[in-house]
C-alpha cells in the first residue's frame, strides 16, 4: 500500500492512529487477516522491537512529518492501522 493509499483509507476512517491500539488489538487477536500496519522510517526501534515482539508485520513508509503532512494531520504518529 502507498501513502496515497493510506491518505484514502484515512479520509474514509479506515485508520487507527498509535503503537498501543495495533498492540492491543495484536494480544486480543482481533487485528483482521487484511489489516495492514505502517510505520514511519523515523519510529523508534523500541516501538519496532514492540511490534515484532507481537507477531504483528508492518510496512515502512515515509517519515513522521511527511506522513502527517500527506493525511492532513495535526500531529505526528509512528504506527498507522488500517483495518
Amino acid at each position: 500500500m502507498s501513502l496515497k493509499e493510506l491518505a484514502d483509507a484515512h479520509k474514509a476512517n479506515k485508520v487507527s492512529f498509535g503503537i498501543k491500539e495495533v498492540l492491543k488489538l495484536a494480544k486480543a487477536k482481533k487485528l483482521k487477516k487484511n489489516s495492514q500496519v505502517f510505520v514511519c522510517k523515523d519510529t523508534r526501534e523500541e516501538t519496532l522491537q514492540d511490534l515484532e515482539k507481537a507477531g504483528v508485520e508492518f510496512e515502512v513508509l515515509k517519515n513522521k512529518k511527511d506522513i502527517s503532512e500527506e493525511l492532513g494531520l495535526d500531529f505526528h504518529s509512528e504506527v498507522f492501522l488500517v483495518n
